[in-house]
Formats: C-alpha cells, sequence, structure tokens
C-alpha cells in the first residue's frame, strides 16, 4: 500500500503559481512513479504531468508544456508540482497517483490516488 497525501492549492489569478505537493508513505517510495492528473466539472480526469520513479524521465500534456513544472524529493517522500502563468482553463481537481515502476499518461494505470486539491484560475 502506498498512501498519499496532497496539499497545495487554492484561488490564484490568472498567471500566478501555485505548487501542488503530494506526500507518499507506506511501501518504498522511490519504487513508484507518481502521475498528476486533474478533473474538471463535467469533464474526463486528464493527465498533467508524470515524473518516473529516478525523477530522470518527466512527461507533461501539451496544455500543460513549458508552465509546470514535475520533481520529486524522495529524500522526503514528496512529490511537487510547480505550476507558472496560470490560465482558468487550468482550474479542476487535482489529483496525484502513484504507479509501480514506470510512468504513464493513463490514469488506469495508476494504483493509488491522493485525496485531490482544488485549483481555481480567476480572470
Amino acid at each position: 500500500q502506498v498512501q498519499l497525501v496532497q496539499s497545495g492549492g487554492g484561488l490564484v489569478q490568472a498567471g500566478g503559481s501555485l505548487r501542488l505537493s503530494c506526500a507518499a508513505s507506506g511501501r518504498t517510495f522511490s519504487n513508484y512513479a507518481i502521475g498528476w492528473f486533474r478533473q474538471a466539472p463535467g469533464k474526463e480526469r486528464e493527465f498533467v504531468a508524470a515524473i518516473s520513479w529516478s525523477g530522470g524521465s518527466t512527461y507533461y500534456a501539451d496544455s500543460v508544456k513549458g508552465r509546470f513544472t514535475i520533481s520529486r524529493d524522495n529524500a522526503k517522500n514528496t512529490v511537487y508540482l510547480q505550476m507558472n502563468s496560470l490560465k482558468p482553463e487550468d482550474t479542476a481537481v487535482y489529483y496525484c497517483a502513484a504507479r509501480y515502476y514506470s510512468a504513464s499518461s493513463y490514469h488506469q494505470e495508476y494504483e493509488y490516488w491522493g485525496q485531490g486539491t482544488q485549483v481555481t484560475v480567476s480572470s
């Protein structure tokens, strides 16, 4: 079992920044890739970013590339999503998720999920 606890998020104006954190406990965190997904009202859950177990590889959705940065600190069992130049269309509930070893952009392939955190970007 891997438990994921999210923090960060909130309300920000367009152009602003937020940082989300995803802290893990349980099984060896460094064995797991971590993905970030988001879900807006009435829409399906979509891929945002992912990072490999080592942190050596990162992946981004085209919609956030160049604005968001995913990183991890395995010593702290934590993954971060730095979100800059936020847009109103980034408004959603954001989830982190863990998948053994390799990253994926498909939410169905992730085993463990955080509780979700709301990000609201006002125009």
